[in-house]
């Protein structure tokens, strides 16, 4: 086996493990069982499992889609790329809702050095959209603010609309719904960030 296979295989079970026990509940060993190697080799490729788990939320969580698409939200109007940045990120909270439910349970518990790593995930997230806007400042499409806040108002909508309707109530947002409120979200935010002509 490869070491990048190796690597895919160590990530997926991890995945896997923590998506149905937690960070807290899944055991490097199980993990290391999952994906067909040694716990030493877990070790060797990784180091922590700490480590591991912050490889886990870079690759598998919300961050890459963002990333992503930036070179499509550049090219797009403003409203049209706001929609896009909230619709991939409603779609990767959905796609991943098992392992963001133990998240959300667990986070409290977890130890000082993932609570790091899952903040700098976050900060990072916020970085992206922040940058988004602040070049639309510099178009002259949106008035001067503090973009960070700003950021955060707007993934906090879908987060908290993600929250609320999939987690809290159980249900299974269908993508039309979805969709329209999320462009309910970005004609608000739109509307309070505009530069005044």
């Amino acid at each position: 086996m490869g070491k990048a296979n190796t690597e895919i295989k160590l990530l997926e079970a991890t995945m896997q493990l923590m998506s149905e026990k937690g960070y807290l509940g899944a055991t490097t060993r199980e993990i290391a069982s999952m994906a067909g190697v040694t716990e030493l080799t877990l070790f060797r490729r990784f180091g922590s499992k700490e480590r591991l788990f912050e490889e886990v939320l870079k690759r598998y969580t919300f961050l890459p889609r963002l990333k992503e698409i930036l070179p499509d939200i550049e090219a797009l109007p403003y409203d049209k790329g706001l929609r896009l940045v909230g619709i991939r990120f409603f779609e990767t909270l959905k796609e991943r809702k098992t392992l963001f439910r133990i998240m959300l349970s667990e986070i409290s518990s977890y130890p000082e050095k993932i609570k790091d790593i899952h903040n700098s995930l976050i900060d990072e997230v916020f970085h992206i959209l922040t940058n988004y806007l602040r070049s639309l400042q510099q178009k002259g499409i949106v008035r001067k603010t503090a973009f960070k806040t700003a950021a955060r108002a707007f993934l906090g909508m879908v987060f908290t609309y993600f929250l609320g309707e999939e987690i809290i109530r159980g249900r299974n947002i269908s993508r039309h719904e979805m969709e329209n409120m999320i462009g309910e979200f970005a004609e608000v935010f739109i509307h309070g960030t505009l530069e005044k002509k």
